[in-house]
């Protein structure tokens, strides 16, 4: 794959992340911008085609891009793809560290997205925002669709289902994209954040996510989590919690194995026996709190370099976000939920991206996000619910997942 690798230092000097963000958007180029967790640098690419192409989800094949799934996505066949026409990445400062370009400076699309750069002097200050009072049947219809889901657990129909709502802010501007995903990495460090450009949908995807599906790096190490059960991470005084002194319930504790029995139940589907399990331990995220037990496979030990996109294809949507068995809990999600989940529970992240040692994928399940059109903004969040759950409780958990990004945005 051969790049440009930088234009002229001038060029170089005056731009930021924010600049170049907002350039993007301006000339109507899909743009994608992220940080991986527990690391400072963050990375922005640019699609100068001005549309977002659909791919199948075959890693080894696909050149070095960003991708976008739905929720409901078979066989991942139809992910929203961004080229990495223009790749960047900055310090925590937005300062420029490193560029890698497919066209060169004097193609019309560099000149396009150029000369639209603005100054971070001219990006817009905080705005104010108001959250959309829900309908008073929001929270009865939340509560109702689990203690449905709860009598199909107890006749066997299923064991787990996911259910989500949303939550609805106006802003009285379109906020500065940057200065809100800067202000995600401060708050979630050991997250992965992102905010996504997609043109033809007139849509800014932008969240701080947990949760890891599959990634392959350099040296072909392949990585997947099982992440669930949720409390806050402050005790009722508001002091944080020791990690260590999590109290987790049988439910919780059962919710995070199901997931964690999946993977493995995967991994012995396609005979791949030479894998390390570490956890379940206690993790923090932002404001909340969950069980998490990692998974690795060395690909080139077992000799399977087809392993994450194979391992993709089984685990989604995984049983954190759908549930088990996943064509039943699909269907009761689809039958019950009054919105459309649209990107929200599917996936997302950098594919193949340029490094020396060689090529890296970071997958993640797209949670705690928000979708923007204009100066509305809505947020997602979804509760696991099995046999042991309480309807009212699993409310107060969505409302948690929302004050994620909502303490943010106020």
């Amino acid at each position: 794959m051969q790049f440009s690798r930088h234009f002229s230092s001038a060029v170089q000097t005056q731009q930021t992340d924010q600049s170049i963000w907002q350039a993007a958007v301006l000339a109507g180029f899909p743009a994608a911008l992220w940080r991986l967790p527990n690391q400072t640098a963050r990375e922005l690419i640019i699609d100068a085609s001005g549309t977002v192409s659909t791919v199948s989800m075959e890693l080894e094949e696909l050149p070095m891009g960003f991708a976008v799934s739905p929720f409901l996505n078979p066989e991942t066949e139809q992910t929203l793809f961004l080229k990495a026409d223009f790749y960047w990445r900055f310090d925590e400062n937005g300062t420029i560290l490193e560029t890698h370009h497919k066209l060169s400076a004097d193609h019309p699309a560099s000149g396009a997205l150029f000369k639209t750069a603005r100054s971070d002097e001219q990006l817009q200050a905080r705005p104010t925002v108001q959250v959309v009072q829900p309908p008073d049947e929001q929270q009865k219809q939340f509560e109702e669709s689990v203690s449905r889901a709860i009598r199909r657990m107890e006749r066997n129909q299923f064991r787990k289902v996911v259910l989500s709502r949303t939550k609805t802010v106006r802003f009285d501007e379109q906020p500065d994209i940057p200065s809100l995903f800067n202000r995600l990495c401060q708050a979630y460090p050991t997250a992965f954040v992102s905010a996504v450009y997609l043109p033809d949908r007139n849509q800014v995807w932008i969240g701080a996510t947990p949760e890891r599906l599959v990634s392959v790096d350099g040296a072909g190490i392949f990585r997947t989590v099982a992440l669930a059960g949720t409390q806050s991470a402050f005790d009722s005084e508001g002091r944080p919690k020791r990690p260590a002194d999590a109290p987790w319930t049988q439910k919780e504790i059962e919710e995070q194995a199901l997931v964690g029995r999946y993977i493995i139940g995967c991994f012995k589907k396609i005979r791949v026996r030479e894998y390390l399990e570490e956890g379940p331990r206690t993790v923090v995220a932002g404001n909340l709190m969950h069980l998490r037990s990692d998974y690795s496979v060395d690909t080139r030990t077992v000799n399977f370099p087809q392993l994450g996109t194979v391992m993709l294809r089984l685990l989604h949507p995984t049983s954190a976000v759908c549930g088990m068995p996943r064509e039943a809990a699909q269907e009761f999600i689809l039958a019950n939920e009054t919105h459309q989940r649209e990107l929200y529970s599917g996936f997302l992240g950098p594919v193949n991206l340029y490094r020396t040692e060689g090529a890296e994928t970071h997958i993640f399940v797209n949670l705690r996000c928000m979708k923007l059109e204009g100066t509305e903004g809505t947020l997602y969040a979804g509760a696991g619910i099995t046999e042991d759950s309480v309807p009212a409780k699993e409310w107060r958990e969505t409302e948690m997942k929302c004050d994620t990004l909502l303490s943010l945005l106020s």
